[in-house]
């Protein structure tokens, strides 16, 4: 078990814009149902014999009302409609593309990064490093960070981050250090094409995830204001590990093939190298170390619960987001003290808390306090609180 705690004696870093990418195409819980039940009809009449015989399970179809039930998610944006709708396939169709031309990855988080340094009236010479923090790489090198500071002309460094679900969070501790040891602005993107690992006949999870990218531009406090500013007063990161999130998928995969053949390249490629999870022990485990570390940075920063005007937490699960709301302030929220953006965006792992922060805070007032904070895998969990600055 890891922990680190860094509440600051007066702000010396401050969040100046943010940014959002949201692909054009949405899938509704009913759309998504009705792909997903064709390949339960389809499975099961292929193995009616088996299934007969007590040797196969027969598959349950899904239902709009058990996805929004089990999840509060009512849809989410694609990088690619057809293919995920598609039930012979069931996965995004993303065409390959040349070492010369920009990977997809790096597209979106661009996208995401031009749309905050606009808000910011950022150019790229403003910037001295790029961070990409995200719960999954296109590619293992040259690192995607590197790809998207020289798509945007930032001359600097980059480099990649990976605390699943918490990576934003933990971006944001990172590039408060940065700042903290000389540089003058850091940005942190967080591109998340999610449906390329997810297993789309799984019935406990094909509704979970979306696509897409979010920014975040931090600056030392004492820089000339370039539009609105969020003190950041304290970060707080924990990890402690666990086995209920996992995806295996990884550059050692090849390697564990047998000799003789491609025979277990052929193994169902859609259990052990997607995203599998078991749900109710995560809920349980989960809501309670967040709760608590809400609760304790909140304490040790010396800011009371209710003085926090509003919580962007990781958009996961409804009923997980207002357990650990309701742990924290004694008593349930209300949307606005807890936003809710994942009925629209479904769960985007390290963006969910910042597609929060980005479309809920016009109405803050100066001085006023917000709590953001990333959970998921690892266990991994971080808080980063913030005051509107004058």
């Amino acid at each position: 078990m890891t922990e680190t705690a860094a509440p600051l004696p007066a702000p010396d870093v401050r969040i100046i814009s943010t940014g959002l990418f949201t692909p054009p195409h949405s899938i509704t819980n009913e759309e998504l149902v009705e792909a997903f039940n064709a390949y339960v009809e389809r499975f099961n009449e292929e193995h009616a014999g088996a299934i007969a015989a007590g040797e196969t399970a027969p598959l349950q179809p899904s239902s709009a009302a058990f996805i929004e039930k089990a999840s509060g998610i009512k849809a989410r944006y694609v990088l690619d409609k057809d293919g995920i709708l598609d039930a012979g396939r069931m996965a995004p169709r993303l065409a390959p593309r040349g070492n010369d031309e920009l990977s997809v990855l790096a597209e979106i988080a661009v996208a995401a990064a031009r749309d905050a340094m606009r808000a910011g009236d950022i150019g790229p010479q403003d910037i001295d490093g790029v961070i990409c923090a995200a719960s999954n790489m296109q590619r293992g090198y040259p690192a995607m960070a590197v790809e998207i500071q020289d798509a945007l002309g930032v001359d600097g460094f980059g480099f990649d981050m990976n605390v699943a679900c918490a990576s934003a969070a933990f971006g944001i501790e990172t590039g408060l250090g940065l700042i903290r040891a000389g540089a003058r602005r850091i940005l942190m993107v967080n591109p998340e094409i999610c449906t390329a690992h997810l297993n789309f006949r799984d019935r406990d999870s094909h509704f979970i995830f979306g696509d897409v990218a979010t920014a975040v531009i931090l600056e030392r406090a004492d820089e000339p204001s370039h539009g609105e500013a969020w003190d950041i007063l304290g970060t707080r990161l924990k990890t402690r590990f666990s086995n209920n999130i996992r995806n295996n998928f990884g550059f050692l995969n090849h390697c564990e093939r047998a000799d003789g053949g491609d025979a277990d390249r052929q193994a169902d490629p859609f259990t052990d190298k997607l995203f599998k999870q078991e749900g109710r022990k995560v809920f349980k485990d989960v809501v309670p170390m967040v709760g608590e570390l809400i609760a304790g940075h909140l304490a040790d920063v010396g800011v009371d619960v209710g003085d926090v005007k509003r919580f962007w937490l990781h958009q996961a699960n409804l009923s997980m987001n207002e357990f650990i709301a309701r742990k924290v302030l004694g008593r349930d929220a209300t949307r606005e003290e807890a936003p809710v953006v994942l009925d629209a965006y479904a769960n985007t792992s390290s963006a969910g808390s910042i597609i929060a922060f980005h479309k809920h805070r016009d109405d803050f007032a100066v001085g006023e306090v917000g709590v953001i904070s990333g959970f998921g895998a690892g266990y991994s969990a971080g808080s980063v609180i913030v005051r509107k600055a004058a």
